[in-house]
């Protein structure tokens, strides 16, 4: 990795929808490339837990939206959520759990850099799942690895959802049929040996963008390692949970984390 990775070359006040959250536009080196991100720091006196929000989607599906990151921000973590490389105004070109994996890796140490951060949670939605995973493997003494409607296998990401497949096999270069060694590797179920920070796998049992399959793929390697893991599933939901289930589960999730902080 980069020695430069992670370090912060511009910084921009940015609206808040919450008055008590301070929004920044970051722009940040990874290996070499000037990626953005936004990030979200309450307004408080005293330590807080670092919180690194994964988004889901690819380019302009899934953007970080300020709210989002503003909501988490308001339970008391500094969030930092990378658009990664070449969106909004960003270098490079976004490859889907590929080399972009990198800028989650290097937002983790933007985190890690700033004052006042002591633990580092890891938080992924829908695509950010196997980008907090592999976070998770690079990073070992993360505090806690949240996926909420994560993808867990990129094989099966493939097969259940024809309309990605067009740009699958753009950026990752074909079929799994013709190169399963290429999904394999973006896969983490594979590596989550190397990973020890307790996980939390939140899925709704009627998502269709991300199936449930992929949580349970997920639930049954980590049993098999004997790693900490803890499932919440809902029967009822889809990808997207109503407004005031949203806002209990990030609660939730948010005190769940900080029951798993490590000071």
């Amino acid at each position: 990795m980069d020695i430069n990775n992670g370090t912060i070359i511009e910084s921009i006040r940015f609206p808040s929808p919450n008055p008590n959250v301070k929004l920044t536009l970051i722009t940040y080196l990874s290996n070499g490339l000037k990626v953005k991100g936004m990030l979200a720091v309450p307004i408080h006196e005293g330590i807080s837990d670092g919180f690194l929000y994964l988004r889901g989607g690819i380019k302009n599906v899934g953007k970080v939206r300020p709210s989002r990151i503003a909501q988490f921000a308001s339970e008391g973590f500094i969030v930092f959520a990378p658009f990664y490389r070449g969106n909004q105004g960003g270098e490079g070109n976004e490859d889907f759990a590929g080399k972009d994996k990198e800028d989650a890796f290097a937002a983790y140490e933007v985190l890690r850099s700033l004052p006042g951060v002591k633990d580092i949670h890891i938080f992924g939605f829908s695509r950010g799942g196997v980008m907090a995973l592999w976070t998770g493997i690079r990073f070992p003494e993360a505090a806690s690895i949240v996926t909420w409607g994560g993808l867990s296998d990129m094989d099966l990401t493939y097969r259940e959802r024809k309309d990605l497949r067009r740009m699958m096999k753009r950026v990752i270069g074909g079929t799994p049929d013709k190169y399963p060694e290429r999904y394999k590797e973006r896969t983490a179920l594979y590596e989550l040996d190397k990973m020890e920070a307790p996980v939390l796998i939140i899925h709704g049992v009627q998502d269709q963008n991300v199936s449930i399959e992929h949580a349970h793929r997920l639930e049954r390697r980590l049993r098999s390692l004997d790693k900490s893991v803890e499932c919440w599933y809902f029967e009822e939901f889809t990808h997207y949970f109503p407004p005031a289930v949203n806002r209990k589960v990030v609660h939730d999730l948010s005190n769940w984390m900080k029951n798993h902080a490590k000071r």
